[in-house]
């Protein structure tokens, strides 16, 4: 019926306005409506059919919902209905409304959405014929918006989900904050800003971070008086490198939760940052960001800088060798001091895949402009993550004239502690050379303000400094090369021998669970992956982790030592003997060998494999047979010592914490051997010596080559 009479409106205003030419056709087209009776009510309602075949509504609405709601939209609920069991995917597409609670990955428009019957992820968003992506829109929808989406729906491997969503149609949310509420300051003044302060900032976004999955989660907003790092996902996936923004953003310091406990003792507040941001204007271009204010440094004094500083986020100009280097399933970039010993690497969640723009500087000298972005704090240390932000390659070339007074600063003067307890019978360099920046063979002596406390001897043509009388002394060094030289000192204190009462390993091993003990005994082996060594003597071996690890770089295998920590078994029921947070009274220095005499013989790989998992295991050290066998794959590595049927995987967060031993891989060799169960897990070992024809290789991996 309708058809009809539409037919007949449609002839009859052609005819009409044939004849009458000289009407305005607006008039024509109301009196055929009037003439055959369609009103403008009864034209928009329809008569009952679906009014877009491609909607894919499931039915009509009553007429009041079609005002409010063209499209006919489901709700949430009704969508993840829709989902069905696993596997399930819908043929035709549905309209839903809601709002965007959080964008998951800019880069495909990956987002949850949320109405008041639930939420459901979106897997991707396109244009509202499918050809543009979300990464391409001119103007994006974001976390607050309300969306209109048409879209098939999935239930794909248990997760229910919207696929192939085009955007038909977004709303701006509604602010949820008040600018007048934030204070106006420079980026400088931010970072000092107190706790919970809200505050306006303006700046050039200079480098994007990263999370899992490649997903930008902040970034570092630099202007004319320094640098901080703004955590904001929802905002950082919407920024471009380069861009000038003003944000408004609460200020904070952000530690791990797990890890605040270990802060605390560290002194370390947190990485200095802003949250919860705001954007305020985006001029959308391409600026560098000002580098007028940046600090030049270097690598090592940045890692010397004690975590309590407030300089997270702060950007230092350095110059550093950079290296990349291929993992198992990651990259790492390394970035080297110019003293060839020292370095760090870039703080990745991506395994290295976020930083491939510095694949064009590998092996090159070059300044780079870098930041601690946090720190990461654990029982017994707390060390700078780094992010590099800027690197120029500016064909560095070392500036020869210069040898002594870096000589002085990365080669001379680090090898003295600043105080002893012993002799340390300390042989020093008497010439240093660099490869890497061209010298060779500075000349370094020594001198003491007071000999009585400090002296230096020449011991078969080596300097040897011996620590006397408890005093002090001033140090003077003196770096000589091609006809220049450089003069400078350090301070040096001998403390008198602590007098206190200690027991041997056997005893510490014996008393009583979670009491204070002070032990002596030699420096024995490195543990893996953890901060400490093996303490043995006669009467024993006990794992031993220290308070700072700091205080680990002052030791050596065969230093004798009376240290104090708490006895400790690491699980309930089971788990490691050790002394926990162990800090050293003494250090009589030395180079004694550990004992052995209470190390076992006579036993098997197999053996081994079938004891009872029970704390004291760990305390004990076999001399066996062994076969060392590494098993490497894309995104882990292990190594085991084997007996050729039967396997002990050692304890490791990598296979490369026993690179130590690589030329032994694959061969039967004697190694000593102590059982561990850091995790109460069952037991693992650890390989203290392995024996060559020179005698022995000993694992050294947490000690300082100095």
């Amino acid at each position: 019926m309708k058809t009809l009479r539409l037919s007949l409106f449609i002839c009859l205003i052609l005819a009409l306005t044939l004849a009458l030419t000289a009407c305005n056709v607006a008039e024509i087209v109301d009196k055929v409506k009037e003439t055959i009776g369609i009103t403008t009510d009864e034209e928009n309602k329809g008569d009952g059919d679906t009014e877009n075949e491609n909607q894919g509504n499931g039915g009509s609405e009553d007429e009041n919902q079609k005002d409010e709601d063209p499209y006919g939209c489901i709700t949430v609920k009704e969508a993840l209905e829709l989902c069905g069991e696993e596997g399930n995917i819908t043929e035709e597409r549905y309209y839903i409304r809601a709002i965007i609670t959080e964008i998951k990955n800019a880069a495909y428009g990956e987002m949850v959405i949320a109405d008041e019957t639930g939420s459901i992820y979106v897997y991707g968003t396109y244009s509202k014929d499918g050809s543009i992506q979300y990464p391409d829109f001119e103007e994006k929808p974001v976390k607050g918006d309300e969306v209109v989406l048409h879209c098939i729906l999935q239930n794909y491997n248990g997760t229910k989900e919207v696929k192939n969503a085009r955007l038909i149609e977004f709303t701006k949310g509604e602010s949820t904050f008040n600018e007048a509420d934030y204070t106006e300051m420079t980026v400088s003044e931010a970072r000092e800003a107190e706790v919970g302060r809200k505050v306006k900032v303006s700046g050039t976004v200079a480098r994007i971070t990263f999370a899992n999955g490649k997903v930008p989660n902040g970034f570092i907003l630099v202007d004319g008086t320094s640098s901080i790092y703004v955590f904001d996902s929802d905002l950082a996936q919407r920024l471009s490198i380069g861009n000038k923004i003003t944000v408004l953003a609460e200020k904070t310091y952000w530690v791990l939760e797990t890890e605040k406990n270990n802060a605390d003792k560290f002194g370390y507040k947190g990485a200095c940052q802003l949250t919860d941001a705001h954007l305020l204007t985006n001029d959308e271009g391409k600026s560098d960001f000002d580098k007028s204010w940046i600090e030049t440094s270097t690598i090592k004094k940045i890692l010397d800088t004690p975590v309590s500083e407030n300089i997270t986020s702060k950007i230092y100009k350095v110059t550093s060798l950079v290296e990349k280097r291929e993992g198992n399933g990651f990259t790492n970039y390394y970035f080297h001091d110019l003293d060839g010993v020292t370095s760090t690497y870039t703080y990745t969640q991506c395994n290295g895949s976020d930083f491939t723009w510095l694949n064009e500087f590998d092996g090159k000298i070059c300044t780079v402009y870098i930041t601690a972005l946090n720190a990461k704090s654990t029982s017994s240390d707390c060390y700078f993550r780094f992010l590099p932000i800027t690197v120029v390659n500016e064909n560095f070339a070392f500036d020869l004239n210069e040898t002594p007074k870096f000589v002085f600063d990365y080669f001379a003067s680090t090898q003295f502690d600043a105080f002893y307890t012993g002799d340390p019978a300390l042989e020093l360099i008497g010439t240093a050379s660099s490869e890497l920046l061209g010298f060779e063979n500075a000349t370094v002596s020594y001198t003491s303000s007071n000999i009585a406390t400090v002296s230096f001897q020449e011991e078969d043509g080596k300097t040897v400094m011996h620590c006397n009388a408890p005093g002090k002394a001033t140090v003077s060094i003196t770096v000589a090369y091609n006809n220049l030289t450089y003069t400078g000192t350090v301070e040096v204190t001998v403390k008198a021998n602590v007098n206190v009462e200690y027991v041997n390993v056997s005893n510490a091993i014996n008393a009583e669970n979670n009491t204070v003990v002070t032990v002596k005994g030699i420096v024995g082996p490195s543990l893996v992956n953890k901060s400490g060594f093996y303490l043995i003597d006669e009467s024993g071996s006990i794992a031993v982790t220290m308070s700072n690890a700091k205080d680990l770089e002052t030791l050596k295998v065969g230093y004798e030592v009376i240290l104090t920590g708490t006895k400790t078994i690491t699980k309930d029921g089971g788990g490691q003997i050790v002394i926990e947070n162990s800090e050293i009274l003494a250090n009589n220095y030395g180079s004694h060998e550990y004992s052995t005499a209470t190390f076992i013989t006579g036993k098997t790989i197999a053996e081994l494999k079938n004891l009872t998992d029970t704390p004291e295991e760990t305390t004990k050290v076999y001399i066996l047979k062994a076969t060392i066998k590494k098993v490497e794959a894309a995104y882990y590595s292990n190594i085991f010592v084997s007996d050729g049927t039967v396997d002990i995987l050692l304890y490791t967060s990598s296979a490369s914490q026993y690179s130590w031993a690589n030329d032994y891989v694959g061969k039967e060799v004697t190694i000593e051997l102590a059982l561990c169960d850091w995790n109460a897990k069952g037991l693992k070992g650890c390989i203290l010596a392995i024996y060559t024809d020179d005698g022995k290789l000993i694992n050294q991996v947490n000690f300082t080559d100095k």
